[in-house]
């Protein structure tokens, strides 16, 4: 089965819930005898880009301009398909799915999966909302196949389109602790006594919610550690950036991978994710995967991953973030074990079985 993938920047090691979320599934589907092929966007892939875990890596050239990467890259990338004629080609985010017609015009397989009501992120203005709604109802009407990462995003599309789709969530891989620490060193941490934070640099993930409840929770030597960084240059970037500059106890890495992500995560003292949106967030999965105490807001997405009320704070309300912090740290402090979510992640967020069902609806587009 020849699989093209169109819709994610790319992959290994760039930054974006749908970029993880490929970099796991496609070297699996590959191993299960697809022959993947993932078209990525100039910016982020490197001009050698070729194979990677059984993976053909094809760089396909897009502005970096915010608004018109994503498009661009989408029409250009359905013309390709055209030409190469894959059996399937699998679409990623609503944003591309806007190119959906135009493939099935082309006579091309499209599955689309839905990662999230896009057009709900807080850095978009009417015109982008308006073409990321458009790219959500082209994407679920004309697919052939709907794959949605979970339930609360089902229920969007079926109230919306009155359309079933298939629901397929990100995963985790439950990882080994790392055994250095020379990331804890590099940014001057203290295993068990910093608070972090994984996600872009954008309005909708509420750094500032963060930053201002660690202030009010006032914690003897503990620090509050910012990972990830902005795609594109922006305002609230910037802002952000100069505001955090000069404190000492608030480190901002940049995006991250590999080794020296994992090593943040195996010995933070607490991860929050305090955004007001997200589709499935894997940050909070992966974090968990560590075994390390989470906290997260109250929106569907998150509380879709079933943890208990004392997990969960009223998004925006700083104070309650505040107050939470205060209580976990309080628990560790009296010695209180860690919390181990892996029966969780076990039974629901596993790769392998997401790479089967995934297999499973390429079936069902090809009517097999």
């Amino acid at each position: 089965m020849r699989i093209m993938v169109l819709g994610l920047r790319g992959f290994p090691g760039v930054q974006g819930g749908v970029e993880t979320h490929a970099e796991h599934l496609y070297p699996l589907l590959a191993h299960q005898g697809c022959e993947i092929e993932v078209i990525g966007r100039s910016p982020y892939l490197p001009p050698d880009a070729d194979t990677w875990k059984g993976v053909k890596l094809f760089r396909l050239w897009a502005p970096k301009i915010n608004g018109m990467e994503a498009l661009v890259h989408s029409i250009l990338g359905v013309v390709f398909a055209c030409i190469k004629r894959p059996d399937i080609l699998h679409i990623h985010a609503v944003g591309p799915a806007i190119v959906t017609p135009l493939a099935k015009i082309l006579q091309l397989r499209v599955v689309v999966t839905h990662h999230g009501p896009d057009y709900d992120r807080e850095k978009w203005g009417a015109t982008a909302r308006w073409l990321l709604r458009l790219g959500e109802a082209w994407g679920m009407r004309y697919a052939d196949q709907r794959i949605v990462i979970s339930d609360t995003i089902k229920k969007i599309v079926k109230e919306k389109y009155d359309l079933d789709s298939v629901v397929i969530p990100n995963g985790v891989t439950i990882p080994d602790k790392p055994p250095s620490k020379s990331a804890i060193d590099k940014y001057g941490l203290t295993e068990g006594r910093y608070i972090l934070f994984v996600g872009r640099l954008v309005p909708e993930k509420r750094h500032k919610d963060l930053l201002a409840a660690f202030r009010l929770a006032e914690l003897d030597n503990w620090k509050l550690v910012f990972v990830g960084g902005a795609d594109h240059a922006s305002k609230y970037s910037e802002l952000f950036e100069r505001e955090i500059k000069n404190l000492s106890d608030v480190v901002l890495t940049g995006f991250l991978s590999g080794v020296t992500l994992q090593e943040l995560y195996a010995n933070a003292g607490i991860f929050v994710l305090p955004s007001s949106h997200e589709g499935l967030p894997i940050s909070l999965l992966e974090a968990m995967s560590y075994g390390i105490p989470v906290l997260a807001s109250d929106i569907p997405a998150n509380l879709e991953i079933g943890l208990s009320k004392a997990h969960y704070f009223p998004t925006r309300d700083i104070n309650a973030l505040t107050d939470k912090i205060k209580e976990v740290v309080h628990s560790l402090e009296a010695g209180i074990n860690r919390n181990n979510y892996i029966q969780i992640l076990s039974n629901k967020y596993n790769w392998e079985g997401i790479a089967v069902q995934t297999l499973r609806v390429y079936e069902r587009a090809l009517g097999q």
